[in-house]
């Protein structure tokens, strides 16, 4: 599923337009984004939590050459989802 059937989803399950629906993604994928860059956490109740982690330097190699390389610290966005999700992918 890619994102214009989220949209064509969201507009028929909601009763609104397509156009109307675009907005309410976009608006909802702008405002996790803005959260988790200023370090926040975003949590849907049933669904499950956006938020940030840290990952260290670390050594690599370059995969063409086998040459030892450093890999820079960087702050990754992560999902965790709720049990709820869990047990309705399980069927349970």
């Amino acid at each position: 599923m890619n994102k214009q059937n989220v949209i064509e989803i969201m507009a028929l399950a909601s009763g609104i337009t397509q156009r109307e629906a675009k907005l309410a993604l976009n608006a909802f994928t702008d405002a996790v984004q803005v959260t988790l860059q200023n370090n926040g956490k975003v949590s849907l109740v049933g669904f499950g939590n956006f938020s940030t982690r840290h990952r260290a330097e670390r050594i690599g190699r370059n995969p063409q050459t086998g040459e030892p390389l450093t890999i820079p610290t960087a702050t990754i966005p992560e999902f965790k989802a709720s049990k709820c999700l869990k047990d309705s992918c399980n069927n349970l």
